[in-house]
Formats: structure tokens, C-alpha cells, sequence
């Protein structure tokens, strides 16, 4: 038993739980009464879309609205819910509705599974998680619910308000309007385009810094919390001009709206790459360099510690800062006068390179199984890594192997990144650590 407790790392445990939290949802969405048609779904497509809904991509191989009944549904979003704070979020929740003491070992899971550097206040902090994300959502479901009564009536409003408040929320991306349609016959709504963009940059900010945010009571705003933010916002503001000035006369997509939608619905999709999956636009119908730009986003992601996926905004920060104090030949990384620890500059370059190696080792599969253009390749394979959603219509037609390879990229993008950042933040204590070799250059560049 000693042995295996000291296998079972925090990571371990972590990547453990969500597997096993797709593989029970995954059964479920096999059961009849999961589907219209009463066959429920093949294994591989349960599979797919309930990795997808834990790993809060919105990824689908099947339409969420035609395919599922209410009970398919309801287990995607309880799916989506697991998934974006963390099954071992909700297992503490459920301890503390029971009353249970929190144990040692169970901070140090709270720990890895929110992000947070030291397990001191681990327990507060998941109160706060728990408290801002259910008023976050609840705030998101009633005003979509009073937007929709318009359209639907008020119980089907109440429970696209909810579904969709949870999707936007936990940056999943699945919705209930059907054929694959997303929210693009909402375009011109500011109501409902304001409502979700606000729920997904919430649900992408991460909840250490909403909690810093919103709980401070007059303390001085963490140093991380302001550079999530202002990341955050310059890569919505770039994006948002970058979609606007190209699609402005596409056919056939920003061309035919008035000038407030055209604005509107930029700026919604320069924000949906930031892990959510919504589109109010037609995506494959977008040019080639607004992808790129929004591949870009994906690629980044949101922050720390969120539902959303990516490199994370701190990471990209930290890489830029480190490329430039090499330029200006600096011997360290400044950031508003603090310098960044040299460890903290090694795992973002880690992290980086791993996710840049594992989206070209999938695009190389899916070049060779799928017959689609390298940029729609590129394009899915970075939407499934950020957990974004987003799809140029690749996903629905995808080959067995195709999917496998989906799956892998969606569950690496959720809690590899992650549980690679934690591991490597820990000190391994043996003999070749304090051992110095003699230096020697070799030629670089």
C-alpha cells in the first residue's frame, strides 16, 4: 500500500479521475435513452464527445441538440461542469456537504487541480472557486433564460439559459440550437453575445485570479492577477481588430452585417479562441489569415488555474520576455520589476515546446488519414489541443483513427500542460543533482 500511495502522485490522480470521469460518461451516452433514435451511441463517438465535454473543448462528432435527449444532454453538461472545475473540486464539495475532515493529502490534490502554489489557504480558496463559479453561472443562466423566454417560452428558456451558461462559463462550447450551428443565428443579439463573452472570459481568467479579483476587500492585487488580465485583454483587443479588418467585406461573413454587428461579432470571435468554442460567424468561410490569427489565440489559451486550455496567457507572456531579454542581452527576466525565477522561465519554454511537438505530431497523423487541407488540419488539431471547439467542419467527418488521435490531443490539452507544470516544480533529490560538470559552449543559432 506505501508503495502504491507513493505512485499515486497528485498528478497522477488528477489525470486518473478525469479519465474516469470520460470513461463513466462515456457509458452513459451508450445507454438508449441517451439518444433520439433509442441506440445510443456507438463506444468511439461516446467516447470522443464525452472527452470532449470533460476536457471542456466542445469538439463534436454528432449534432448536441438532434443527436441527444434531455438525459444525453444533461449528462454532457454535468460533464462539462466535472471538467471545468475539476472532479476533485466537486469530490471536496461533496466531503464538505458530508462533512468530512479534508485531509493532507486531499489539499495537495486541491493544489494540482487548482493551480496554486503552496497547499496554505487551499481550502479557502476552494471556497471561493465553488461560491464565485455557481453565482457566475447562475447571474450568466438568468439573464440568457429572460433573453430566451422571448423566443422559446420559459421552461425551454430556463434550460437553454442554464445549459448554455455552463457551457459558456466552463469555456466548453457545446450548444442546443442544432446542425451545428452554434450561436450564429444570434450574430446581431448583444444580449446574448455580451452575456457569453463576459461568462467566457470569466471562466478564462482562472479561479485564483477571479477570486483575487472579486474577494480582495481592499488587498493589493496579486502581480499574476494583473498580468492575466492585461494579456488577456490585449489578445481579445488584437484579435478582435485583426477578424474585423479582414472578414469586413467577406461575403460570407462579416460583409452583409450592419457595422455595430460587424464590431459585435468581431470581437465574439477573437474571444471564443480563448478556449470557449462558440461562433457567431461561419468559420471555414473566414480567410485564411483571420484563422491564423485565431489559431494563434487558441494556441495561447486562457490562464492558469481555469476551465480553459492552451499554453496559458502567463506562459506566452513569460516566452516573450524571455526572447526579449535575450535581444536586449539581459541576464534575467524582468516583469514590472520583478524577476521571474529561472525554474518559472524553463517550464514555460517546456510547456511550449511539448504543445508545439504534440500539435505537429497529430497534424502528421491527421495529414495522412484525413483528406483536408493542412490549414483545416492545423486549425482542428490546435482547437482540440486549447480545448477551444472551434471547427472549420473537419471533426464531424473524421476517420477512426482521426478521432482516437482527437481524443488524445483534447485530454493532453486539459491536464497535460498542467500536471507537466506541477511535475516539473518538483525538486527530485539525488546524488547527480549536486553534481557540476565542467561548462563547454556549443555553436547556437
Amino acid at each position: 500500500m506505501n508503495a502504491l500511495g507513493k505512485l499515486m502522485t497528485p498528478s497522477r490522480v488528477l489525470v486518473l479521475g478525469f479519465a474516469m470521469v470520460i470513461l463513466f460518461g462515456a457509458l452513459l451516452l451508450t445507454l438508449p435513452l441517451a439518444t433520439h433514435d433509442g441506440r445510443g451511441l456507438s463506444f468511439l463517438n461516446a467516447l470522443f464527445t464525452a472527452t470532449s465535454a470533460v476536457c471542456v473543448t466542445g469538439l463534436v462528432v454528432v449534432d448536441t441538440a438532434t443527436t441527444f435527449t434531455g438525459f444525453g444532454q444533461v449528462v454532457i453538461m454535468l460533464m462539462i461542469q466535472v471538467g471545468g472545475l475539476g472532479f476533485m473540486t466537486f469530490a471536496t464539495m461533496f466531503a464538505f456537504i458530508l462533512r468530512k475532515r479534508i485531509t493532507f493529502k486531499e489539499r495537495l490534490l486541491l493544489q494540482e487541480a487548482l493551480n496554486h502554489v503552496s497547499v496554505e489557504g487551499i481550502v479557502r480558496l476552494f471556497r471561493s472557486v465553488i461560491q464565485i463559479s455557481f453565482a457566475i453561472e447562475a447571474i450568466g443562466a438568468l439573464i440568457l433564460t429572460m433573453r430566451w423566454s422571448f423566443d422559446f417560452g420559459f421552461s425551454k428558456a430556463l434550460y437553454y439559459g442554464i445549459f448554455h451558461s455552463v457551457s459558456a462559463f466552463n469555456n466548453a462550447g457545446f450548444d442546443l440550437f442544432g446542425n451545428f450551428s452554434s450561436l450564429t443565428g444570434y450574430v446581431g443579439d448583444p444580449i446574448v453575445n455580451i452575456t457569453i463573452m463576459l461568462l467566457i472570459i470569466c471562466g478564462g481568467l482562472g479561479f485564483i485570479v477571479l477570486a483575487d479579483l472579486l474577494g480582495n476587500k481592499g488587498r493589493t492585487i496579486k502581480l499574476h492577477t494583473k498580468i492575466v488580465v492585461q494579456v488577456s485583454a490585449i489578445l481579445i483587443l488584437v484579435g478582435a481588430v485583426i477578424i474585423f479588418v479582414i472578414e469586413f467585406a467577406n461575403p460570407k461573413t462579416l460583409g452583409p452585417l450592419p457595422l455595430g454587428t460587424k464590431i459585435l461579432a468581431a470581437f465574439f470571435q477573437s474571444v471564443s479562441p480563448r478556449t470557449a468554442g462558440f461562433n457567431t460567424l461561419n468559420i471555414a468561410g473566414m480567410h485564411e489569415t483571420s484563422l491564423l490569427s485565431m489559431i494563434g489565440l487558441m494556441f495561447v489559451g486562457a490562464s492558469p488555474g481555469s476551465a480553459g486550455g492552451g499554453i496559458k496567457t502567463t506562459t506566452f507572456i513569460a516566452i516573450i520576455l524571455s526572447v526579449l531579454s535575450t535581444y536586449r542581452s539581459q541576464p534575467h527576466v524582468v516583469l514590472k520589476g520583478r524577476t521571474l525565477p529561472k525554474d518559472v522561465i524553463q517550464k514555460a519554454w517546456a510547456i511550449t515546446t511539448s504543445a508545439a511537438f504534440l500539435i505537429f505530431i497529430v497534424i502528421s497523423i491527421l495529414s495522412l488519414t484525413e483528406r483536408v487541407d493542412l490549414l483545416t488540419v492545423l486549425f482542428e488539431v490546435t482547437s482540440a489541443f486549447g480545448t477551444v471547439g472551434l471547427s472549420m467542419g473537419m471533426t464531424p467527418v473524421l476517420s477512426e483513427i482521426g478521432k482516437m488521435a482527437i481524443i488524445l490531443t483534447m485530454f493532453i490539452g486539459r491536464v497535460g500542460p498542467l500536471t507537466l507544470a506541477f511535475v516539473l516544480s518538483q525538486k527530485r533529490h539525488n546524488g547527480a543533482d549536486h553534481i557540476k560538470y565542467p561548462d563547454e559552449r556549443i555553436m547556437i543559432g
